[in-house]
């Protein structure tokens, strides 16, 4: 499964930089993630948990960066991970951050390869990739909620990770999540109907 999204923050790329390097940050804007361990420079462990209605799934991992290029600003990740009920989860995550409006912003250009097995995949590949660009939206607004939010202005002098206020949800509640990615579809649907 291919995922791609692109999207601008009103933030300086050095500052999106720090941010995507620091696994507090990532973990803390991914819905249902928790951070278990930060095993090195390079490495940190944690869970993700996916509730699906009355089926709840999670999948415990480490996720590596293999890269991390500033003069390109590419990020390249890779997740590795386990669900208890016997499903895996493996995927490369690359990000690419280039600066916009002078510096002052960064256009922010994501792509995830993931295979992805298990009890979750019984609703469908096609329901997983409508569902799965949703929690990237969601992500994506958590990135933006932390970094475009005002900064400890009075203090001047915070780095900017340090003063974000941590994001937490126990889960991802994919039943809304779904019903989103159902709308969408049918609409879609409805849409090749009337032009055809």
């Amino acid at each position: 499964m291919e995922i791609r999204q692109s999207f601008q923050v009103a933030a300086s790329p050095d500052t999106v930089w720090a941010f995507m390097l620091n696994p507090e940050n990532v973990v803390a804007c991914m819905p249902g993630a928790t951070l278990s361990e930060i095993v090195d420079a390079t490495r940190f462990r944690g869970t993700v948990k996916v509730r699906v209605g009355a089926v709840t799934a999670q999948y415990q991992g480490t996720i590596t960066y293999l890269e991390s290029n500033r003069s390109s600003g590419i990020v390249r990740m890779l997740a590795e991970g386990n669900e208890r009920g016997g499903g895996t989860v493996r995927g490369t995550i690359v990000t690419t951050l280039v600066p916009a409006a002078g510096g002052a912003a960064t256009d922010v250009e994501c792509q995830a390869n993931v295979d992805l097995t298990g009890r979750i995949m019984q609703v469908g590949r096609g329901m997983i990739e409508g569902v799965s660009a949703q929690i990237i939206r969601m992500y994506v607004d958590n990135v933006r909620g932390l970094l475009e939010k005002p900064v400890a202005a009075a203090a001047g002098t915070a780095a900017p990770e340090a003063a974000l206020p941590p994001v937490r949800q126990e889960s991802i509640n994919m039943v809304a999540v779904i019903l989103r990615a159902l709308g969408a579809w049918l609409r879609r649907l409805f849409r090749r109907g009337g032009s055809a």
